[in-house]
């Protein structure tokens, strides 16, 4: 997606991207429409939601139900130092690839995901109500971007 102007050179050494990769892609006023009507009356999944939802709610788009895996290694590892995604992959075993991409985090944050089912089904936290009800009490859940 065209951001339209320069990308900052801090947030090119994460991601990699460039404005010249960029430039001349859709802009976000034109994905938005069937990007809405993708998510609509579904469940988000993302590691460290909240920063994601502040660009949707920038956006326009409303908040819909999000599970997170930073949230849920809080409640699995209370005690844990370090929950970044990469940190989270290795735990279980999920190779680090593509990192700080789209594809790459989506795929490490979707096994991760996988892999904290049965330990939240351990815990009674077996459905979806249960599972965003715990993560609501978190103090990080009201982390704000």
């Amino acid at each position: 997606m065209d951001p339209g102007r320069p990308i900052p050179k801090a947030s090119q050494e994460i991601h990699g991207l460039t404005w010249e990769m960029l430039r001349g892609k859709p802009r976000l006023e034109e994905v938005l429409p069937a990007f809405r009507a993708f998510i609509e009356d579904t469940v988000l999944l993302a590691h460290n939601g909240a920063f994601d939802m502040a660009f949707l709610k920038r956006a326009g788009i409303d908040h819909p139900p999000l599970v997170d895996t930073l949230l849920l290694a809080h409640l699995l590892f209370p005690d844990l130092p370090d929950r970044r995604l990469e940190t989270l992959a290795e735990r279980f075993g999920v190779p680090v690839l593509g990192r700080h991409t789209a594809l790459g985090d989506a795929l490490m944050t979707a096994e991760v995901f996988v892999r904290m089912l049965p330990l939240l089904k351990e815990r009674g936290l077996g459905t979806l109500g249960s599972v965003l009800g715990a993560c609501e009490k978190l103090p990080l859940a009201r982390l704000k971007y």
